[in-house]
């Protein structure tokens, strides 16, 4: 499975950027590559910003493209589109690299598009799944955000942000729950790091359509700048056997405001 940026790191990102607003300039992109939570900016498991521990087979892609995006009570941020790459590089390994056009605009100011702020990641396994036990898979997935996005027109964040977490996942029957958290480095110089977490759990409900919701959470990234708790309800519907389209929406608990008042997310999803 794969990534919608580092769980919100993408909104932390654009918080930062309200410390060097400048007049009549957009912030900076919220790009939940994700992420919410940093924002939701890791690689999360579409239609959810959180992830999953399950990486794709060996020798096999898996593609994700998506519109994205966060609304606050004074701008908009989205990538429209996003485009995921996973590629299984050995049994339980994989990496992935995800870019987007990214858009802001800041209310009372024009809108901005352009190139965003790229990510690269792992994911491996080191723990799997028990059919009939009760151990679940466990993985470690590293992922970088690199400022490839112009940061004073609200395309990118202007540093460079490491996420180190542990993702896990058990099913049982139709059910499967998975999440977990991690630290993010952050570079931002008027910045701290901080810890993310997130935890999902979806249904099989017919052959083709899953149905699920999640929690995320991402700590304060700056001394004046607020955490953030927030939900999405979504799911994916497959239209054949390797591809299918999947959508989500929720919006934050805390400090809705400054950071997530509504956010959405619509994919297609191809595997081979």
């Amino acid at each position: 499975m794969n990534h919608r940026s580092i769980m919100n790191m993408t909104s932390t990102g654009s918080k930062n950027r309200d410390k060097r607003r400048r007049p009549k300039l957009p912030i900076g992109a919220a790009l939940l590559c994700s992420t919410l939570l940093a924002c939701g900016d890791a690689f999360a498991g579409p239609p959810f910003v959180t992830d999953d521990p399950e990486p794709v087979e060996y020798r096999h892609f898996e593609i994700n493209v998506d519109a994205e995006g966060t609304v606050r009570h004074d701008r908009s941020d989205a990538a429209l589109p996003a485009v995921e790459i996973s590629y299984g590089l050995a049994n339980d390994l994989q990496i992935s690299v995800k870019s987007a056009l990214a858009f802001s605009h800041e209310a009372g100011a024009p809108g901005h598009y352009g190139i965003g702020d790229t990510e690269l990641g792992l994911k491996y396994r080191f723990i799997t799944e028990s059919e009939d036990g009760i151990r679940p898979q466990v993985s470690f997935a590293p992922s970088v955000v690199f400022p490839t996005g112009n940061e004073v027109r609200g395309l990118g964040d202007g540093h460079t942000r490491v996420l180190l977490p542990l993702w896990a996942q058990k099913s049982f029957g139709p059910w499967t729950t998975y999440g977990g958290g991690g630290y993010v480095l952050n570079r931002d110089s008027g910045g701290k790091n901080y810890w993310v977490a997130g935890w999902a759990v979806i249904r099989q409900v017919t052959e083709k359509l899953q149905i699920g919701g999640e929690l995320f959470y991402t700590a304060s990234a700056g001394s004046d700048e607020p955490s953030s708790l927030g939900f999405n309800i979504g799911g994916s519907y497959a239209l054949g056997k390797n591809d299918r389209v999947m959508l989500s929406a929720g919006r934050g608990l805390t400090n809705v405001n400054r950071t997530n008042q509504f956010s959405y997310y619509a994919g297609y999803q191809v595997d081979f």
